[in-house]
């Protein structure tokens, strides 16, 4: 069962370096000014690395015939040459590009994120068969943790402030918009070449339900990280610059808190042995009546094999189901729109005064994603699926509900910088456990062994939704700012219309939530009852 556990920590190492999309806003105004577009060209960039999901059933496809360590290879190499060229185009090393030569670059870069998505939760769902909302869950909250690695990382290298995420003072923002796209590059490649042997394992001892203290040791570890996410990322502001840290403080933190998961297999390990040396010592008669159970009971397994042939429906028949469709306009309406909101955040932020402080919102953003990946483990973990009465698809609705209070939140005027602090995290930890809760929801309604396949088809609405939503809010900015007689629009009102129309959609998409609940509750419930 170490093994085991040993996959688990590469799919959280592999997730916390996958989020390379999380770091735009981060160099998208040196893009901007490089290449002088508009700021509705700029919005197109963002929505292009969403644009590479609209491939990502490819990466299933690729999952189901070839070995999952070339898919992760391919993955990375999509993502080193993506944002490699970009990179160097920055720096001037190549010609200059036009803008849809970085377009096409950021959709390929965008693109090699589903693959590394899709190796993880399939490993994840193969070797944790029973817990898999659990292991999804755990590995997939480190995603939200991306932003906030390559943050200090950048920090650190260029010399700038710390907190994870505080603008470097001695560094030009060119210089670190650089060294974004540099990790972005060859962080993903160098990460996947070292955690391929571990994530491609096929343990087969993950149907059991018998890894209660595993998970709570994670639980808690995973708990740890997130904790030091939030104080580090709230100690660049000035509210709370008692909480600073140093920019070599926050960085090592980081990296042994990614390192503590390890814990739990090696712990693991040390109990196989001491195992070991008692069926010894009971095979040569110094003990009597001393008996091991098995890692799972012949129950567990059965109920497994059972639950991973059931409802099984192909990407085919799955299009053309009702209950899809509600289901791919729920996440429109919540994740994707959260997602929109995040990758605007530079523009917002620079609207209402505050871009000194774009980099502590991306990692303000980033770290409340990651307790919001967490949030739907934990309750599966304290309150198993089996034994509540709420579905998935409620359970998304019911996250949806604080994202419609805290668009509310952002057209209230007279609040500035708190009212933006707060939404930022309400948003982030809505689309953090929808996006958690989605994975788990496409197994209960559609089936595992065709997964990869469809979960990308799922997720295909995010570059749609970014270009309908991204686009639309860029169009009114620029109005807005015309309307004052300037190119950029300063001021609350720049993206009050924009935020009533999305807090709008998510009522909408809470709605649609409670009636795909009342479609699936029996179907659920049967699944769940396996």
């Amino acid at each position: 069962m170490a093994l085991q556990w040993l996959t688990l920590v590469a799919t959280i190492w592999l997730q916390s370096i996958n989020g390379t999309n999380s770091n735009f806003p981060a160099y998208s105004s040196e893009l901007k000014r490089t290449l002088s577009i508009t700021q509705l060209q700029l919005n197109n960039l963002a929505s292009a690395s969403d644009a590479g999901k609209l491939l990502g059933w490819i990466s299933g496809v690729a999952a189901s015939h070839f070995p999952l360590w070339l898919v992760l290879l391919i993955g990375s190499l999509l993502g080193l040459v993506g944002y490699g060229v970009q990179f160097l185009f920055l720096t001037g090393q190549i010609a200059p590009l036009s803008y849809w030569h970085v377009f096409l670059l950021t959709a390929l870069a965008g693109n090699s994120i589903c693959w590394i998505n899709t190796v993880c939760n399939i490993v994840a769902i193969r070797n944790f068969s029973l817990d898999r909302q659990i292991a999804v869950g755990l590995s997939t909250s480190y995603l939200g943790l991306s932003a906030m690695v390559y943050t200090a990382v950048v920090d650190v290298v260029a010399g700038g402030g710390g907190g994870g995420g505080g603008d470097s003072i001695s560094s030009s923002s060119a210089e670190r918009a650089k060294l974004f796209l540099f990790l972005n590059a060859v962080a993903p490649l160098a990460v996947c070449a070292a955690a391929a042997p571990l994530a491609c394992m096929d343990v087969g001892v993950g149907k059991t339900r018998n890894l209660t203290t595993g998970f709570f040791a994670m639980f808690v570890i995973t708990t740890l990280t997130g904790l030091f996410a939030v104080v580090t990322s709230l100690g660049s502001t000035a509210a709370f610059s008692v909480l600073f840290l140093p920019g070599p403080a926050v960085l090592a933190g980081v990296l042994a808190m990614l390192a503590l998961p390890l814990v739990v297999p090696v712990a693991e390990m040390i109990g196989e042995r001491l195992q070991r040396k008692c069926r010894i010592r009971v095979a040569h008669g110094d003990i009597e009546g001393l008996a091991f159970a098995a890692p799972g009971t012949e129950n567990d397994v059965a109920a497994a094999k059972k639950e991973d042939g059931e409802g099984e429906i192909p990407a085919k028949v799955m299009v053309r189901r009702v209950d899809f469709w509600i289901y791919f306009l729920v996440y429109l309406f919540g994740a994707t729109i959260g997602l929109v909101y995040m990758n605007n955040l530079a523009q917002i932020a620079e609207s209402r005064g505050f871009s000194a402080g774009v980099s502590s919102l991306v990692s303000l953003s980033s770290a409340f994603s990651f307790f919001g990946r967490l949030l739907p483990s934990l309750l599966d973990y304290f309150a198993p699926q089996s034994k509540r009465s709420i579905s998935r698809a409620a359970a998304m609705g019911g996250m949806m509900a604080p994202m419609c209070g805290a668009f509310l939140l952002l057209i209230i005027n007279g609040y500035g910088q708190v009212s933006l602090y707060i939404s930022t995290a309400i948003i982030g930890i809505s689309t953090g456990a929808i996006s958690s809760i989605s994975v788990a929801a496409t197994t209960e309604l559609f089936g595992t062994n065709n997964f990869g396949v469809n979960h990308n088809i799922l997720i295909s609405n995010i570059p749609i939704g970014s270009f309908l939503f991204g686009d639309f809010a860029a169009l009114l900015y620029r109005a807005r700012g015309k309307g004052n007689g300037e190119e950029n629009c300063m001021g609350e009102k720049c993206y009050q219309t924009t935020f009533i129309i999305w807090g709008c959609l998510c009522v909408f998409g809470t709605f649609l939530a409670f009636i795909l609940h009342k479609r699936t509750r029996k179907t659920c419930n049967t699944f769940n009852r396996l």
